[in-house]
């Protein structure tokens, strides 16, 4: 039954995204099911709302996303109760307003992460979660790229390409446990339970997919959706290349971190 439930997991991820996006998400979804979040929820840094629309069986309370374009791009899917154009560390809720908030793969988007993270404590309830994923300090170090370059002699490159990969990634953090936990302390949160997923080997296929990724960008321009023809006889290859790091996705050298939090009572 488990294993049925994450195939299917797999599978929607890999019929609506390409598979370089697909294979990290589907996973980060696997880490979803069955964690309990008491409501009202809201989900900072919502975006286009494609993750919500395939990871939760329910609408969730409030979305929230600083731009324009995601926003109203997942109004289609219907899975926010509320929408809202807003920063994350301006957020237009009064205190102890939730109960969780949930954030997938934002927070390293955002520079001025701090105020973000003391925000969401003044809006949440005292025992409140606070659940999120971001790539972490292993990330810039593990990008094939910087591997090679370094392997090769050329270490002034090496550094060069993996400035350049987190530049168009738009990581402005990427951050050590350590790091997070004097962060969270801060603002008043402890750690409830953390772990690293996403191996340096799968990071590798996930980077040459954005090399290979430009088809599934013409059709997102030009017909709204990243995948054609979402048959799995059209997307077998994808399938065994995201297989591996789904069925293994707990890393001890982990390229992401996914975090559970509790605001202190």
């Amino acid at each position: 039954m488990i294993e049925e439930r994450n195939e299917q997991i797999l599978w929607r991820h890999l019929s609506s995204l390409p598979y370089f996006r697909a294979m990290v998400r589907a996973i980060e979804d696997r880490f979803y099911q069955g964690l309990e979040l008491p409501r009202p929820i809201l989900d900072l840094g919502s975006g286009d709302g494609h993750f919500t629309s395939v990871t939760f069986s329910q609408p969730l309370d409030v979305g929230v996303d600083p731009w324009w374009g995601p926003l109203l791009e997942s109004k289609k899917y219907h899975v926010y109760r509320l929408l809202i154009q807003g920063d994350g560390g301006r957020l237009p809720f009064p205190s102890q307003a939730f109960s969780s908030v949930i954030s997938n793969s934002v927070l390293e988007h955002i520079p001025h992460v701090d105020e973000v993270v003391k925000e969401i404590s003044r809006i949440l309830r005292p025992g409140g979660k606070f659940v999120f994923c971001v790539p972490n300090h292993r990330f810039p170090e593990s990008v094939l790229g910087k591997q090679v370059l370094s392997r090769l002699g050329f270490s002034a490159w090496a550094d060069g390409y993996s400035r350049f990969f987190n530049r168009i990634s738009r990581h402005y953090h990427c951050d050590s446990a350590e790091v997070w936990g004097q962060r969270l302390s801060s603002a008043g949160f402890v750690i409830e339970k953390s772990w690293d997923y996403f191996s340096s080997k799968a990071l590798h296929k996930m980077e040459i997919g954005h090399a290979l990724g430009l088809p599934a960008l013409f059709w997102k321009k030009i017909a709204g959706r990243w995948i054609l023809l979402p048959q799995k006889w059209n997307l077998w290859f994808a399938y065994l290349i995201a297989r591996e790091s789904f069925s293994s996705p707990y890393s001890p050298d982990g390229v992401y971190s996914f975090y559970i939090t509790r605001k202190v009572d």
